[in-house]
């Protein structure tokens, strides 16, 4: 049975038999029962320092939605991960996140990025995903929009729809204004020459 750990770009998390390649953390989002059902609370956070783990460290082994322990949330590529509000770990991923704070123009503590990424991606007391329009033209390779018919990846002159199996065959980059799932801080160091694992279609690899 599949649990509800798959993290969409637009902030959904689903139960989806899809393996992702990327863990993340919110705190604890599920119940002292849910390893045997799979299921969340409400919540969709409980602290402010969500980030992009690699999926093995150390042979470190964890039981899934055990109790009182972190629930583990996992992303397709990294950046489904980013546009869902999650920033590289600094201890899993240390050298990715030294390069993401420094290419988001951020010089301060991890805790500051934290709470300033949070302002950007959140609506807090209906954990929303804020979503503020840009036009395409300005937004950076590797950016998620929200489109009717779903999350659309940005690249380069083409855009890749995303469902939760994946990616699905590219079309031409739309040319306009739409809803930005991507934050802004993350945003600013995609511009900047941050560069996040993509999990591109055979035919785009």
């Amino acid at each position: 049975m599949p649990r509800q750990n798959r993290v969409l770009p637009d902030g959904q998390i689903l139960a989806h038999p899809t393996r992702g390649d990327f863990m993340g953390n919110r705190g604890i989002l599920h119940d002292t029962a849910a390893h045997h059902h799979g299921k969340l609370t409400h919540r969709r956070w409980r602290h402010k320092a969500w980030v992009c783990c690699v999926l093995s460290f150390k042979n470190r082994q964890r039981r899934l939605m055990a109790p009182n322990r972190y629930t583990e949330l996992f992303f397709y590529d990294e950046a489904v991960a980013l546009a869902a509000g999650h920033r590289p770990c600094a201890e899993c991923r240390r050298a990715d996140h030294k390069a993401f704070l420094a290419a988001a123009d951020h010089s301060g503590s991890a805790p500051g990025f934290d709470e300033h990424l949070h302002t950007a991606r959140a609506i807090p007391r209906v954990y929303g995903q804020n979503r503020p329009l840009a036009h395409t033209r300005t937004l950076p390779d590797a950016t998620f929009i929200q489109m009717g018919t779903g999350p659309l990846l940005l690249l380069g002159d083409m855009a890749l729809p995303f469902t939760p199996e994946g990616y699905t065959a590219p079309i031409k980059r739309p040319h306009g204004t739409f809803p930005v799932l991507t934050p802004e801080p993350t945003r600013i160091a995609l511009h900047n020459g941050f560069r996040p694992v993509l999990r591109l279609p055979a035919t785009l690899a």
